[in-house]
This record gives C-alpha cells, sequence and structure tokens, in this order.
C-alpha cells in the first residue's frame, strides 16, 4: 500500500481535488468518498500510459 497526498476543496454541491503528484489533473464527486474514489481511478489512468503527456512535480536538491 501507497500513501499519496491531494488537494481537495468544495465547490457547492461538489468536492473538486486532485493528487499532489499530478496537480495538472483534476477530478470531483459529489461527496469527498467519491472523490477518493475517482482520485483513484485518476491515478490508475495517469499511471498506465492512458494519458498522454502527463505532468508530474518532483523535488529537487540543491547544496
Amino acid at each position: 500500500m501507497r500513501t499519496l497526498k491531494f488537494t481537495y476543496w468544495q465547490d457547492g454541491d461538489f468536492f473538486i481535488g486532485y493528487l499532489n503528484e499530478y496537480p495538472d489533473y483534476q477530478t470531483q464527486g459529489s461527496s469527498k468518498a467519491e472523490l477518493i474514489e475517482n482520485l483513484k481511478d485518476l491515478l490508475v489512468d495517469l499511471e498506465s500510459g492512458q494519458v498522454p503527456f502527463v505532468h508530474k512535480v518532483e523535488e529537487l536538491q540543491v547544496a
């Protein structure tokens, strides 16, 4: 099992969010639980190669 951070907010009746590792790809749900399931599905799509030109965020260490 792995742990990923995500960011979310509520806009009216919907919960909107994205995986912090992939901030360009948002999804939504009518509840927080549905949003989390949609984020899991999105992760599968992003990591399987189904989505072209995936942008990622990484850390750079500079001395």
